[in-house]
């Protein structure tokens, strides 16, 4: 299987690259705006805040390095652990495990 749908760049854009520090090969825009950055302190990346209390994610590239999928989405799926979320993937399988508990005890 392909691994394409980790790894996207737009080369056109205005800002692109719109960090620093990640060779222009390798700079991922999948994540353009970053899915952990509600994690606040705890996203994992590289950031200040600013004197009114803003997050500043200016100095981090975790989301845009090509080799950091894994990472992100890692760190998605421990927070939808913590709200009681489950990911597309642990939805299906928790579908096909029920469907197939169902088909078994109706045999």
């Amino acid at each position: 299987m392909s691994e394409n749908y980790k790894f996207f760049q737009h080369k056109d854009c205005e800002y692109f690259p719109c960090h620093e520090g990640v060779p222009a090969e390798d700079f991922n825009c999948l994540f353009c705006y970053c899915p952990l950055y509600f994690l606040g302190r705890e996203c994992g990346g590289s950031f200040t805040y600013t004197k009114k209390g803003v997050k500043n994610c200016m100095g981090c590239s975790r989301p845009h390095r090509r080799e950091n999928y894994e990472v992100i989405i890692a760190r998605l799926k421990e927070a939808m652990k913590l709200t009681g979320q489950r990911c597309a993937v642990e939805e299906a399988a928790a579908a096909k495990a029920s469907a197939d508990a169902a088909e078994k005890s109706a045999k």
